[in-house]
């Protein structure tokens, strides 16, 4: 059996800094400029946290949109070649975000996305160990209603993962989105999410009592992650806060997906994945959490300390615990 079986959309992110509109894209995305830099790189937040397990030595295997264009022929070449198994066909055209670069390295997305219902087919039925979903895909019409089937069919013989990952532009009306939310997190077992993500599903509230209200549906750990002032995480019988690992950011792109597949690697690595160990997991104490959350604050760490979504490797990863 699998370990992982990710689901969720691959985008192919197009870095800009500020520079004239182009009208080959939408809303505020920028031409290069001379002397500005432009990089095509790849993305999607499922796709991220894949390519993120799969360079930390996890079987993985990835069911998402890939587009018959140069495009997805790019972001083939990059998940097949982190170790990432493609189980979906490929069909249509590969989803763009449009990012451009912040001066404190932080990016403003626009996005040309297309997240249909089971690209090419029925849905994904590759045994796994643990399924990981969230993002656009789950959120998004008219595919988002088939991951949320997915989610709840699956939860008899996988442990689940969500992040929410909010893109407002994208998810529509608040409140649905806060329902559909709320409804994967209840037949999850980790929930992951920003500050930014629980401080847009629920209007001031401060982002621990969001994580305790996500808690209370069901999962046994949901985890925030607190840019600057770190991470955080709940579970029955604990609160457990890291800072973020001290590095030189280059850009953010990806950090909060490097967080994820740290925190699952970490969790895969003390067996807590997987339905056989979902009462263990459910038991886990604040000594392991604090265990867990710090090896994914330094794989986010690492990776926001270079360009693009570039999550470290084990051996990486290694020489620096």
């Amino acid at each position: 059996m699998r370990r992982f079986l990710v689901v969720g959309e691959s985008i192919l992110d197009v870095l800009t800094v500020p520079g004239t509109a182009d009208p080959e894209l939408p809303g505020t995305a920028r031409r290069e400029l001379p002397g500005t830099a432009r990089r095509e790189l790849p993305g999607g937040s499922p796709a991220n946290v894949a390519v993120g397990l799969a360079r930390l030595g996890n079987d993985v295997g990835l069911w998402t949109h890939l587009g018959a264009d140069p495009a997805g022929d790019l972001l083939r070449e990059h998940l097949t070649g982190a170790g990432v198994n493609l189980l979906a066909p490929i069909t249509g055209v590969t989803s763009r975000a449009l990012a451009e670069l912040q001066p404190d390295g932080s990016a403003r997305y626009d996005f040309a996305v297309d997240w249909p219902r089971w690209p090419g087919g029925p849905a994904p039925d590759e045994p796994a160990a643990h399924l990981h979903t969230g993002s656009i895909a789950a959120l998004m019409a008219p595919g988002g209603t088939d991951v949320e089937s997915l989610v709840h069919a699956r939860r008899a013989t996988t442990t689940i993962s969500y992040d929410p990952n909010i893109r407002p532009s994208l998810v529509g009306d608040r409140e649905h989105c806060r329902a559909r939310v709320e409804a994967i997190a209840a037949v999850s077992d980790v929930v992951k999410a920003s500050d930014e993500d629980l401080a847009w599903l629920y209007p001031g509230t401060p982002a621990r009592d969001a994580a305790r209200a996500l808690l209370e549906r069901g999962p046994a750990l949901v985890c925030v992650t607190l840019g600057a002032e770190g991470a955080v995480a709940v579970t029955a019988g604990a609160e457990v806060s890291v800072p973020r690992v001290t590095v030189t950011v280059v850009d953010t792109v990806g950090a909060g997906d490097a967080f994820m597949s740290g925190l699952l690697d970490a969790l895969e690595g003390r067996k807590l994945l997987g339905v056989a160990a979902r009462e263990r997991l459910r038991a886990i104490g604040a000594a392991e959490v604090r265990e867990v959350l710090s090896h994914a604050a330094l794989v986010a760490g690492l990776t926001v300390a270079r360009a693009g979504a570039a999550p470290p490797t084990r051996v990486e990863l290694d020489a620096r615990t």
